[in-house]
């Protein structure tokens, strides 16, 4: 009987030998036209490039679990880096709500990061075991998550009402001004300690599961917690990528490229919103994110069934 290590490593091995065998432009040209397609994808279905990137690209390109997850650090970073100021000035994006999650999620996402880079040296295979195990997740939680355009809170918080988190906004879709605050907000802080952790651990960005804590758990409008999640990515990122980039694992051909696919790609997605449906763009995502986290998991424990 072959042994599974042994025929893993021949099979990186092989991967490496393809890789020596190209021009040293070729991958980053098919990383371009990749995340270019990505990022059309991503707006589509309303989910953040990170969640996506790090899954197929450590699935389907023949580069190292660490390298990949400080490129897709880098472009849920570069994304929420480029939205965040126009979400702040339009009032959508509320300080006094992502503040005290950003210092939870941040501290958390540096641990959930030097976790990563340990078990990627004690033992590739569980990280990517917990990678696959960690999108399958996530694939569910987009399937079953019902979001709420405007909550009907009665009663806020009173950790919530200390913060002040709370406010209104201009709804230009409703033409006029929606006042909104929160409840539950302990429980949103200590769901943010694991969504630090696992952020920074595969690289993922988090505004899977920051829209869905603002605003199915605290009671936020569903575009303040659009909003307010990717103001909060520029924060908790930006902590774990250190990490990433303090240890060597954030390689500029894949960085550079990678960010200005997602980006072209992005512009077109705005584009074409108004004409898709964005119903089978989601499902089509999540389908995509299922075979992606079971190609991690067959990957990990070296079955072999998905190629």
């Amino acid at each position: 009987m072959s042994d599974p290590a042994a025929a893993a490593g021949a099979a990186e091995g092989a991967a490496v030998a393809a890789m020596d065998t190209q021009p040293w432009w070729f991958w980053p040209l098919v990383l371009l036209v990749f995340c270019f397609v990505l990022g059309i994808i991503a707006v589509l279905a309303g989910v953040g490039g990170g969640v996506l990137y790090v899954p197929l690209v450590s699935g389907f390109f023949p580069f190292h679990l660490d390298f990949v997850r400080g490129a897709g650090l880098m472009v849920a970073l570069a994304g929420a880096l480029a939205a965040g100021p126009g979400l702040l000035r339009r009032n959508l994006a509320s300080l006094r709500m992502a503040l005290p999650m950003a210092l939870i999620a941040s501290a958390s996402s540096i641990g959930g990061a030097v976790l990563g880079l340990h078990l990627s040296q004690l033992n590739p295979d569980i990280l990517q075991i917990c990678l696959g195990t960690t999108i399958v997740g996530i694939a569910v939680l987009l399937l079953m998550s019902k979001n709420s355009a405007i909550p009907d809170i009665k009663k806020q918080d009173a950790l919530g009402m200390a913060f002040g988190i709370g406010g209104t906004y201009f709804d230009e879709s409703m033409n006029q001004k929606v006042s909104w605050k929160t409840h539950r907000t302990p429980q949103a802080l200590i769901t943010f300690i694991l969504i630090g952790i696992l952020a920074g651990m595969f690289g993922l960005g988090a505004g899977w599961a920051n829209v869905p804590v603002f605003n199915l758990m605290m009671g936020a409008p569903l575009k303040i917690s659009v909003a307010t999640s990717k103001f909060l990515l520029s924060i908790t990122d930006t902590s774990a990528a250190w990490i990433y980039i303090n240890q060597g694992c954030v390689i500029p051909l894949m960085a550079i490229p990678s960010i200005i696919g997602l980006m072209l790609g992005s512009f077109v997605g705005v584009r074409l919103l108004s004409i898709a449906k964005p119903k089978f763009i989601r499902y089509m995502v999540i389908v995509v994110l299922l075979f992606a986290g079971l190609k991690a998991i067959d990957k990990g424990l070296h079955i072999g069934l998905l190629g």
